[in-house]
């Protein structure tokens, strides 16, 4: 799994009929400081996550594996909203304290 930041929505208006109904977020991978770790990515929200937001992504054989994504072509799930993060005992994310994006 791996931290990512909800930073916009993908409109596929034909598509699959497999993916119909399912909604593409684009996400920018973070590393363990919250920073962006690579390229931006689109990925299947299963949680109904939103912008601003921060999840983890599973990606490959995984990302088939949730309810919303069994069986369909996907490389690249949103499967968690993160609430907190704790690292040897100190939390260092805490969704109700989250400031993204700063203003």
């Amino acid at each position: 799994m791996k931290f990512a930041r909800v930073i916009g929505t993908v409109v596929a208006t034909r598509k699959d009929e497999k993916i119909e109904g399912r909604k593409f977020l684009l996400v920018q991978p973070v590393d363990i400081h919250f920073q962006p770790a690579e390229g931006p990515q689109v990925a299947i929200d299963a949680v109904g996550a939103g912008e601003g937001e921060l999840v983890l992504l599973v990606s490959g054989s995984s990302a088939r594996q949730t309810e919303t994504t069994q069986n369909k072509p996907c490389d690249l799930v949103i499967m968690a909203i993160v609430d907190t993060v704790e690292k040897m005992g100190e939390i260092i994310f805490k969704k109700s304290e989250d400031r993204y994006p700063e203003s």
